[in-house]
């Protein structure tokens, strides 16, 4: 039995900025020029696998099944009463240009995993799932094409084509997905969400 849903219901602000603060630590460097501190957590990069795998850990304890996709694109879920309704879809990517801060797509990846926990936290049970993603290569910086891994998802474009897709070296997306260990084995083509 849940509990009453109260009137007001927030996340926890402190632990979404830790969330941010930590998240930003995984690809960071000191820009000399600036004395600012900055993230360089280019997709499917070393990095980028350090920043997924931390966040899968932070979907996981959650309470959200994860999947990942062809393209790797990570889906964390929660179900609701209705399972067969179409989702609630959140989320953006972690992956960053080459000179970036800590908020860009993070914030949308882990606001949704904050709502997530919130929603847990008071008991609240939902009719829709919801859905946590977090897209492939949306920056566009290493294989050059921008919201890619959301493009295949959406059908826009072809994961054979996503795929073939190589960096400045001659590395394609596809090896390096399967280097990273993020080849996953669900089919990349989404479902719409209901919003």
């Amino acid at each position: 039995m849940t509990s009453p849903v109260p009137d007001t219901i927030t996340v926890d602000a402190d632990r979404l900025w830790r969330s941010l603060m930590d998240l930003a630590e995984i690809g960071a460097y000191d820009d000399e020029r600036t004395g600012l501190r900055g993230v360089n957590r280019l997709a499917l990069t070393d990095a980028d696998a350090v920043g997924r795998r931390q966040v899968i850990a932070w979907m996981e304890e959650a309470g959200l099944a994860v999947r990942v996709d062809r393209m790797g694109n990570i889906y964390g879920r929660r179900e609701g009463t209705d399972p067969t309704a179409a989702p609630v879809l959140t989320g953006s990517h972690i992956d960053s240009v080459v000179t970036a801060g800590a908020f860009d797509g993070c914030l949308g990846v882990l606001g949704g995993i904050e709502v997530v926990r919130t929603l847990h936290e008071h008991g609240i049970v939902i009719r829709r799932p919801i859905e946590v993603g977090v897209f492939t290569e949306e920056e566009g910086v290493r294989f050059g094409t921008d919201m890619l891994g959301s493009a295949v998802a959406a059908g826009r474009l072809t994961l054979d084509y996503a795929h073939a897709l190589t960096d400045r070296d001659g590395r394609t997306l596809g090896d390096e997905l399967a280097r990273t260990g993020f080849d996953g084995p669900t089919d990349v083509r989404l479902d719409p969400p209901c919003a």
